[in-house]
Order: C-alpha cells, then sequence, then structure tokens
C-alpha cells in the first residue's frame, strides 16, 4: 500500500501510525500501541538545567523554515524508522502546511536541534526528534510545547514513551483512553496559525518559551 497524504491523515486520525523497519526497507508496518506515550501540554517539565542550556548556548528558535534539514537530521542516525516513502509523504504534508518543524540553530546558524511531526484539529503528533549538540532535541521540544499551548493544542502524541520523554512529563494511556482523548483533541481543535509562526517577532532569539 503506497503511502499518500490522505492515507496518513486518516491513519492518524485513527490512532495508527507508520515505521519501517530501517532506512533500506520498502515495507510500511502499521502500529497502534496498547499503551501510548503522550505529553500532556500542561505537563511539560523544563529542567533547571535545560533553562542553563538556553541562557549559555546562544540559540535561535524558528518553525517551518527548513522542514527538509530537520527530516533529513532526524533520519541520518544508524538505525531508523523513517525510510524514503515516509520521508517522501511528510514532506508532502508540510507542502500542503500540516506537517511542521521546529529547528534551533546555534549563534553561527546551524542546526543544533530540531523535531518535526503531524497537526490534526488540536492534536499534536511529533514524530521525530534529533540533537546535534547537547540538550538539541529538548531545546526543540519546550518550543513546540509552548507554541502548542499558545495555539490550544490538547494532545501530544509521541507514540511510545522513552525514560527521556518521562523525564520531561510524558505519561502512558491504555489504548481506549488515548483513543478517546484524541477524538476530542481532533473536534475541539487549535488556532494553528498561531502554533506555527515561523518566529516570535518580539523575542531577541524567536522563541515563544521562556
Amino acid at each position: 500500500m503506497r503511502l499518500t497524504p490522505e492515507l496518513i491523515v486518516r491513519a492518524y486520525a485513527g490512532g495508527v501510525f507508520p515505521m519501517a523497519e530501517s532506512a533500506d526497507d520498502p515495507e510500511i508496518h502499521w502500529f497502534e500501541p496498547r499503551l501510548r506515550g503522550v505529553l500532556p501540554p500542561d505537563g511539560f517539565h523544563v529542567s533547571r538545567s535545560l533553562r542553563r542550556s538556553r541562557r549559555r548556548g546562544g540559540f535561535r528558535f524558528s518553525c517551518d523554515t527548513d522542514f527538509d534539514g530537520v527530516l533529513a537530521a532526524c533520519a541520518d542516525r544508524p538505525v531508523t524508522w523513517i525510510n524514503d516513502e515516509i520521508a517522501g509523504v511528510f514532506r508532502a504534508l508540510h507542502a500542503r502546511g500540516m506537517a511542521h518543524s521546529i529547528e534551533v540553530r546555534d549563534e553561527a546558524g546551524a542546526l543544533a536541534g530540531g523535531l518535526y511531526g503531524l497537526a490534526l484539529g488540536g492534536a499534536f503528533f511529533a514524530e521525530s526528534m534529533v540533537s546535534l549538540v547537547t540538550d538539541g532535541s529538548k531545546l526543540a521540544l519546550a518550543e513546540l510545547i509552548a507554541r502548542l499551548r499558545r495555539g490550544g493544542f490538547s494532545l501530544v502524541d509521541t507514540q511510545y514513551m522513552t525514560p527521556h520523554l518521562q523525564s520531561l512529563g510524558g505519561i502512558e494511556m491504555p489504548r481506549h483512553r488515548y483513543r478517546a482523548a484524541l477524538q476530542a483533541a481532533l473536534e475541539a481543535g487549535a488556532d494553528h496559525s498561531a502554533a506555527f509562526a515561523p518566529v516570535h517577532p518580539a523575542a531577541t532569539d524567536g522563541a515563544f518559551w521562556s
């Protein structure tokens, strides 16, 4: 079954998502975990060390200024579930204004960290994160959560739970609770233009989180 933007939207709205075994694997596998990883926007935990990293690093934050670069960086690792077909369909979703990236850049303008995902209604499906410097992905996630709060999003789907996400406030939901939360988020909607503005125009570093 060939992936299309329409198929991805239907699948994610139904609680199902695709993965490949590796970048070289042409086969797509579909998943709906019994326990779903979720990061409640109001429960996100920003540690003191993360705040220090931001103040010390001189980072700049943006949204959707380099979707292809973030996607490529997320896939550029020894083991990845992002094959060419998945990457291609998310580029198409980005072109339609449905998939978004957060970029964190250092003082020289190089990508320091980032993430990308899909926004449907009041739900954001965080697909992958990347750190090219210490705390790069955490900085990107903090910026994403601030933006989603600003837009009124109620659900951030991380697919699976990891110790890293748990330390940031992530929780697991059984499948039936996740389905109910997803349906409520899709029906409630959100302000996508507020959440995915390129930068905060009044912030010197472009960030919405503080």
